[in-house]
Parts: structure tokens; C-alpha cells; sequence
């Protein structure tokens, strides 16, 4: 259904995106959507109404807590709301709900109860990360944050070791020197990443280089709001040696020999079986040459 087809006092879901630093960045398009609100779920509230005084604007709308942790017990709610003729509006810290944020239990719950989803677009930290960094940007990839744990982290990583696509990540700055040594490990120290920091903001910065010169940034001045990009892997083969590399980071990590070795294969697109071969191979001398 498009925004023409909307009917007076029809409910609906409207996906609102956000400036991701300067105030002065949101739409016109936002400014009407946050003041024709029926109801507004935010992600924070403090920081909803430091916006609206910042775009001088007025609401009549209920404004309601929707983060992480209660997202799951308001959908409910909200669908009620919009079944009863209400324009429900979400809006979360910075950027488009449901990208990284919450929001997409209740898009996936308005589609099932035959409720209008729409969205008023707006500054993407991902994109304006993307397009700043000076990497390729014909075709990429979004990965979010990965896991906290650092075997976890470095299974994650090293899936993507083959990936050529340009890759785009976000962490927090006080795990930000970790993450980036363990895609040093899986990529390789002279993969070619930025770290995008305070996207337009006073103190944006970009920090561009390989992996292994980003890391030593990173232990020394990482903070404030990170987008991390990286360069896809170059297209060539990957080798038996390569493979074999990535198969003992799984490892490392606690993925048993098996399971890795079936989720490099299929990265890699080397034979499953000649890789465990090999794999199991590897592990026997090492086994030997460890007893004498």
C-alpha cells in the first residue's frame, strides 16, 4: 500500500529515521511525521524530546519507553493501537528502527495483522560510513555488532574471511581494539578498513588504513560512536594453507574440527571432505611432533 492509498484515521506503522548526529540533518518529511504521531514509541524517551525541542516541535502524541528490553511485551499494545485507527510512530537513538534497533517484532507483527508499515528515510550511519571511507562501494554487506564473547566473535570473522564484498560493522569503542585484532587474524593484517567515529558530528573522524595500523589506533584513542568499515576479500582462490588457517581459528574459538571445517568449506568452496582430510592430517603431525 502506498502513503497516497492511506485512508483518514487508518492505523498504521510509521518506521522513522533519525538524525544520527546533527539535529539539524532530519527531514521535513520527519518533522511532520513526529507532529501528526498518534503514538510514538522511542527507543529512549530523554533523547526523543531533546529532538523535538531541538526542531522546535510540539506533540500531543503519547510517548512511550520501546527498547530491547521491553520491545517483545509492547507489540501487543502498539497493535492495538493501530487497530483502533492510530498512527504509531517509532523512533530510536539515531538512524532507522529495526537496523540494529528495535522494531522489527512489531513491523513483522503489523504485517501479519494486515497493518500499512511505512517509513520516512533518513541519515544511515552505514551508508554515510560506506560512502566516506574510500573502500569499494558497488556491492557490501551489513553485519551489525557482532557477538561480545571473543571465540564467538572470531568463529563470526572468520566466516566472512572469504567474503569480497566490502563489509560494514559496528562496536562499541571499548571492545573496538579487540574486534579489529581479530579481523587482523581472520583477513589479514593488511586488509584495508576506516573506522568512522561521531558521524556528523563536531568530532567526526575517519581513521583509514590497514587492519593491523587500525588496531594500534584503536588501544589509544578509540571513543565516541564507532562505524567500522572493511575491504572484501580479493578475488582469488583461496588456498589449502588459508583454509587451513581459518579452520584453527574456528578451533581456537571452541568449534569442533568437523564444524569447522564444514563452515569454511562452504565459504571457501573447497571440497569438504579433502579439507578435513587435510585438516585432520595437520593435526596428526602436529599431535607427533608435540611428543617428541
Amino acid at each position: 500500500m502506498s502513503r497516497a492509498e492511506f485512508q483518514p484515521g487508518q492505523g498504521r506503522l510509521v518506521l522513522a529515521g533519525t538524525p544520527i548526529g546533527d539535529a539539524q540533518d532530519a527531514s521535513p518529511a520527519l518533522v511532520r511525521a513526529l507532529g501528526e504521531a498518534d503514538v510514538i514509541a522511542a527507543e529512549d524517551t530523554r533523547l526523543l524530546h531533546t529532538l523535538l525541542l531541538r526542531l522546535g516541535i510540539t506533540t500531543e502524541a503519547s510517548v512511550i519507553s520501546f527498547f530491547e528490553g521491553n520491545e517483545a511485551s509492547r507489540v501487543p499494545g502498539l497493535i492495538a493501537d493501530m487497530a483502533d485507527g492510530k498512527v504509531v510512530l517509532v523512533a530510536t537513538d539515531a538512524g532507522m528502527p529495526s537496523v540494529s534497533d528495535p522494531g522489527y517484532r512489531l513491523v513483522t507483527a503489523a504485517i501479519e495483522a494486515g497493518i500499512p508499515v511505512t517509513a520516512v528515510p533518513g541519515p544511515s550511519a552505514v551508508l554515510t560510513a560506506l560512502a566516506i571511507s574510500g573502500l569499494p562501494v558497488d556491492r557490501f554487506c551489513f553485519e551489525g555488532f557482532l557477538p561480545r564473547k571473543p571465540g564467538e566473535r572470531r568463529r563470526r570473522l572468520a566466516t566472512l574471511a572469504a567474503e569480497q564484498r566490502t563489509m560494514v560493522f559496528f562496536e562499541a569503542p571499548h571492545r573496538l581494539a579487540d574486534f579489529l585484532a581479530d579481523a587482523s587474524a581472520a583477513f589479514g593484517a593488511d586488509r584495508p578498513g576506516a573506522i568512522c567515529r561521531e558521524l556528523t558530528k563536531p568530532y567526526e573522524e575517519v581513521i583509514r588504513g590497514p587492519l593491523s595500523e587500525l588496531v594500534t589506533w584503536a588501544r589509544e584513542s578509540a571513543r565516541g560512536e564507532i562505524t567500522l568499515v572493511i575491504q572484501g576479500a580479493p578475488e582469488i582462490a583461496t588456498s589449502w594453507d588459508d583454509a587451513l588457517g581459518q579452520v584453527d581459528i574456528l578451533m581456537a574459538g571452541g568449534t569442533k574440527l568437523s564444524a569447522a571445517v564444514a563452515e569454511v568449506a562452504q565459504v571457501t568452496g573447497l571440497r569438504r571432505r579433502e579439507l578435513y582430510s587435510r585438516a585432520l592430517a595437520a593435526r596428526t603431525i602436529e599431535s607427533e611432533m608435540g611428543t617428541k
